[in-house]
């Protein structure tokens, strides 16, 4: 029997706002939704990433100093960069301290290295730092020091690194550009 053309027009937007559902389901669910030309990944997809890398030790000065990097929480507000929040601990030599004695906040671009398959920080900026054990501020060398940080780990470190399955889809492909909008990174593909 076949089916009223009435019927179909009305059930097509229903169909539409089903699959939209479901699709942001999976987004939500940590899976990469790949939309016609783009690839999008949500701030928990990141953050789940970044969970499992830190914290993290960086030996400085001939092991003198101990930078410990602790607690990270990525933020998309949106504009075309991201922010990241992190506590960080200084120590002596051989000393790994895990207590938070201050916190810096990065603002950042993404940049995709087709080779890694990975997003990494493009164009890092230290926008705030609170040290109170300091009075609040870093003196230049400890500074420079979280400074050297930032630019070692935007150049060696992904953010977030695509799964095979995902980085198999789109391989033939060439991403364009990477674009920052609230809540979501989207990988704009020709």
């Amino acid at each position: 029997m076949p089916v009223p053309a009435p019927l179909l027009r009305c059930a097509r937007p229903v169909l539409a706002l089903l699959l939209g559902l479901l699709l942001a389901a999976c987004s939500s669910l940590g899976a990469s939704a790949l939309l016609g030309r783009d690839v999008r990944f949500t701030a928990p997809q990141l953050q789940a990433q970044l969970d499992r890398k830190f914290p993290r030790d960086y030996r400085k000065l001939g092991g003198l100093v101990t930078l410990s990097v602790l607690h990270p929480q990525l933020a998309l507000p949106g504009g075309g960069r991201l922010q990241l929040d992190f506590d960080l601990a200084l120590g002596g030599p051989g000393a790994a301290p895990r207590a938070a004695s201050g916190h810096f906040r990065v603002e950042s671009g993404l940049r995709y290295d087709p080779a890694r398959r990975a997003l990494f920080l493009e164009d890092p900026r230290i926008v705030a730092v609170d040290v109170p054990a300091l009075g609040g501020l870093l003196d230049d060398g400890a500074r420079a020091l979280l400074n050297g940080w930032l630019l070692e780990y935007a150049r060696d470190e992904p953010v977030y690194r695509l799964d095979d399955s995902l980085a198999s889809r789109i391989a033939a492909r060439r991403i364009e550009r990477v674009d920052l909008d609230p809540g979501v990174i989207v990988l704009r593909m020709d």
